[in-house]
């Protein structure tokens, strides 16, 4: 099914119900064992997603699947604590539905995290990328079917999809906390299978950094209404064919831990300076 403006706004409005005139002007979406940060949110009012109209179920491992309102470094934010991907089952706008409704919720800026295998193989696993720019050819666009012009005009431009001041502040951050933050191109694969060794050289050759199974969706949509993005991956393992090994979820998630801190210190920094 296509959605239309009346399904965003029945979500948005069922969301104002329950915030009692609260407005958001900053939404996280955090990726594989990254939704800790949701739990720092400040007076916070958590909503799950199956109690919020057309929104759907997060499935994935480390996703708790519901969305908090509150307050982040003194910013007004709205955090998804898990997202939505292709591979469980969701069609592209279904897995980027929640990005228009925080837009009308009044989300200006948006900031995504995920975690990739690495394809650069001068880089190392646990180490953090700044997102300059996706590759995404794989099946149809989020915003394929009747356009919505509330929302953005039929053909957006993707020069500048990741807000180039925004990688500078990120930047700036890093050098500031002494974080080491690689930067580069993240390429999006459906999944839910892990890429092949073919793949990734093919990856790389085209200029991929990093190889993961989300984010490009939503950053996608939230050009096109309007939003400044800003994305940052945890580089969680080498990807296929690099190291002789099989590649885990548990891989995923033992990395997320580990890079607990510097990742948290880095994106809490960079969203208190907004």
């Amino acid at each position: 099914m296509y959605y239309t403006l009346e399904h965003y706004t029945q979500s948005a409005d069922a969301l104002r119900a329950r915030l009692g005139g609260f407005a958001p002007k900053i939404a996280l979406i955090l990726g594989s064992g990254l939704g800790y940060l949701g739990d720092l949110v400040e007076q916070p009012i958590a909503v799950p997603y199956e109690e919020i109209p057309h929104f759907k179920p997060s499935t994935a491992p480390g996703h708790k699947g519901r969305l908090v309102f509150g307050t982040l470094e003194g910013q007004a934010v709205a955090v998804m604590q898990g997202r939505m991907h292709h591979y469980e089952g969701y069609s592209y706008q279904e897995v980027a539905y929640a990005v228009r409704v925080l837009r009308l919720l009044g989300c200006e800026t948006l900031i995504v995290t995920n975690a990739a295998g690495c394809i650069n193989t001068a880089w190392r696993a646990g180490e953090l990328m700044l997102i300059s720019d996706h590759i995404k050819f794989f099946l149809e666009s989020p915003l394929r079917g009747e356009n919505i012009p509330e929302f953005g005009v039929r053909f957006p431009d993707s020069s500048h999809l990741y807000t180039p001041a925004l990688q500078e502040l990120a930047r700036r951050t890093a050098e500031e906390l002494d974080i080491p933050l690689r930067e580069g191109v993240y390429m999006y694969f459906p999944g839910p299978q892990y890429e092949t060794p073919a793949e990734i050289r093919a990856a790389r050759i085209l200029g991929a950094d990093a190889a993961g199974m989300s984010t490009a969706p939503e950053d996608i949509v939230a050009g096109h209404c309007g939003m400044q993005v800003l994305g940052f991956t945890l580089l969680s393992n080498m990807a296929a064919g690099i190291l002789d090994q099989p590649l885990t979820e548990q891989e995923v998630l033992d990395a997320a831990q580990a890079c607990r801190d510097k990742f948290s210190r880095l994106v809490l920094a960079c969203l208190k300076k907004l």
